[in-house]
């Protein structure tokens, strides 16, 4: 991931053709079952952004052991979705202007100090809850210390990218196969 973001604004190497960044997100358990064994076996690098209230917490949720196992790997960077993953949507519906500023900061600021706390090294990329960002809730992220936070529009990311607001795609069951090989040939949608 800091390779692309190098890459991107132009202070590192430019990527290989058709350059993959793997992230996951929420911090399922399955991560830990399932993901793990292939990213130790093949050495691959890969970004979770996980919501802190439910490590631990919640029965599908991976634990903080889990956590800081893959990360002292240095295969595993662990990076912030939000406190609790809230729908800013609803929740700027519901709020008052004040009332909504003081939950996206908490939001922001308090899963990076947890993660910080628990796991160690700078959590300074973000993963929006639910692909969910405008241009209030990007100021608010880099006020928060964020250089780089990441939606669901599914494209490739590219140079002069918003870094508050860059592409990723959200793959599915359906992506594989002949689809995969068009998405990363920069022919997929």
């Amino acid at each position: 991931m800091r390779d692309l973001l190098g890459s991107l604004s132009g202070t590192a190497d430019p990527l290989p053709p058709r350059a993959v960044v793997i992230t996951a997100d929420d911090g399922h358990e399955s991560v830990y079952s399932d993901m793990w064994p292939l990213i130790r076996r093949e050495r691959l690098p890969v970004t979770l952004f996980v919501y802190p209230s439910a490590i631990s917490n919640a029965r599908y949720a991976l634990t903080w052991p889990q956590l800081s196992e893959m990360k002292d790997s240095g295969l595993v960077d662990v990076q912030s979705h939000s406190y609790w993953h809230p729908n800013f949507h609803c929740e700027r519906a519901r709020l008052s202007a004040d009332a909504y500023r003081a939950l996206v900061m908490t939001q922001l600021t308090k899963s990076r100090d947890v993660i910080a706390r628990r796991l160690g090294g700078p959590v300074d990329l973000l993963a929006w809850p639910f692909g969910i960002h405008d241009a209030q809730l990007e100021q608010w992220a880099r006020e928060a210390g964020y250089v780089a936070a990441f939606t669901l529009e599914r494209r490739a990311a590219r140079r002069g990218d918003d870094p508050l607001a860059l592409p990723r795609y959200l793959m599915t069951d359906r992506d594989r196969g002949a689809r995969l090989a068009a998405i990363v040939a920069g022919d997929g949608r």
